[in-house]
């Protein structure tokens, strides 16, 4: 039995960021990345069309960062799960992101077993809740 990849949204406004950890995700057989994102903007409007599992994004990025995309993909994708990838580990910027309704924080450079693993276990609940959305 065969089951369909995690799907998986990047937004980074850095193009070497996104190419890297979309290079990252693509090498393994049960992640497919379905839209990638230059800013928050481009991000909702893509997590609305695809309704990935997974959206990684960047706290820092033009168009409101990742706190508006985390907020503004929740309302419009709800079973969608929100991985922050960010270079800022400070406590103000974790909890703003947090308020926003992440399930995963995870730092830039961290190893891609990691980065894989954080992908993975915020797939993991979107399957959880996407059945109480089906129910």
């Amino acid at each position: 039995m065969t089951s369909e990849p995690l799907r998986v949204l990047i937004s980074d406004d850095d193009p070497m960021i996104r190419d890297a950890l979309r290079e990252v995700l693509e090498a393994e057989p049960d992640i497919a990345v379905v839209a990638v994102a230059g800013d928050a903007d481009e991000a909702i409007a893509l997590a609305e069309r695809h309704a990935p599992a997974v959206a990684v994004l960047d706290v820092r990025m033009p168009g409101g960062g990742g706190p508006r995309a985390a907020r503004e993909i929740r309302e419009r994708s709800p079973a969608t799960r929100i991985l922050a990838f960010s270079a800022y580990d400070d406590s103000g910027t974790v909890a703003e992101m947090t308020r926003a309704g992440i399930a995963e924080y995870l730092l830039k450079g961290a190893p891609n077993t990691e980065i894989v693993a954080a992908v993975r276990r915020a797939g993991a609940g979107w399957f959880r809740r996407t059945k109480l959305f089906d129910s």
